[in-house]
């Protein structure tokens, strides 16, 4: 009976001293997820065509979109909370300054799709305890949801341009025909007359 006291005593400060080693390892992953660097700084996005870029100087919202949205790999974590809350401004003035010249199903739903995950990533950084894997791969969505909007925006032009090269060259056809046809119809005049 007289170990007992001083079993409880030392059981009591095992204990307390295996609490203590299990918050310095969270305060060490702690450390850790904050000096992280969270995306790659090597990822690179699609380029805009030249006539996409000369349209997209005229829709700001854009242009800043898309600084925000590069800007978010090699980050850390605190940086990225700020970073996520403008994207998340960006974003959403993006969806609703579309110019009516790239209001299409297709572009609506990228920007829709953008808006989503810039969304779900800002989601993830304010949780209470962030998950680097996680945090990563919302990153790495992100990265493959802005890349996929510029794609479609590029495609949209390029799609415009070969509509335009059609018109222009069915329009030259056609006049190459009424060309024809005036000469035919002046030669059987001119047939019709002499004879």
């Amino acid at each position: 009976m007289k170990f007992l006291p001083l079993l409880i005593i030392l059981s009591t400060l095992l204990l307390v001293s295996c609490e203590n080693t299990s918050e310095d390892n969270v305060s060490n992953q702690d450390v850790k997820t904050t000096s992280s660097l969270f995306g790659s700084k090597k990822t690179v996005f699609t380029s805009l065509s030249e006539n996409a870029k000369m349209y997209m100087m005229q829709w700001g919202a854009f242009e800043d979109f898309e600084k925000e949205a590069k800007n978010l790999n090699g980050s850390t974590i605190e940086s990225l909370k700020e970073k996520s809350e403008r994207l998340v401004l960006q974003v959403d003035s993006l969806s609703k300054r579309i110019p009516d010249t790239l209001k299409t199903e297709a572009i609506t739903s990228r920007v829709m799709v953008v808006k989503t995950r810039a969304s779900i990533l800002k989601q993830e950084l304010f949780m209470g305890q962030v998950d680097s894997a996680r945090l990563q791969t919302q990153i790495a969505e992100m990265n493959t949801a802005t890349n996929n909007l510029i794609i479609q925006i590029n495609e949209k032009f390029q799609k415009d341009n070969i509509d335009f090269q059609r018109k222009d060259d069915e329009k030259k056809e056609l006049e190459k025909q009424k060309q024809f046809l005036d000469s035919v119809y002046q030669s059987e005049l001119k047939d019709n007359l002499s004879n």
